[in-house]
């Protein structure tokens, strides 16, 4: 009597799971830390002063660029226009080395 029973292939097709909603999971979201979040906390903490115990990085913490310098504005690429901006740099590049080697 306690030995489990593996229902039948018809018996399951009869219930109707229709109705039966499964229950969402349930998940913990963590705060994403903000670029200025993370720049004050690399000049707080000495442990990212150093790397392996070994390595100094004030010097490199020092010169790295703010956040405003790096953002650049979404630009829509269209393939046509570029690929011949490219070519047309490479032949200029092409013709200007044959005339250095023509002198």
């Amino acid at each position: 009597a306690d030995i489990p029973v593996i229902p039948d292939l018809e018996e399951v097709q009869e219930e109707d799971f229709t109705m039966q909603v499964a229950a969402p999971p349930s998940v913990q979201v963590n705060r994403v830390l903000t670029y200025h979040d993370l720049d004050k906390d690399l000049m707080k903490y000495a442990a990212f002063q150093t790397l392996d115990g070994e390595v100094d990085l004030k010097l490199l913490t020092k010169v790295l660029a703010p956040e405003h310098e790096l953002r650049e504005d979404d630009v829509s690429w269209d393939w046509d226009r570029l690929f011949t901006e490219v070519s047309s740099e490479l032949v200029t590049e092409w013709d200007l080395g044959q005339s250095e080697r023509e002198d």
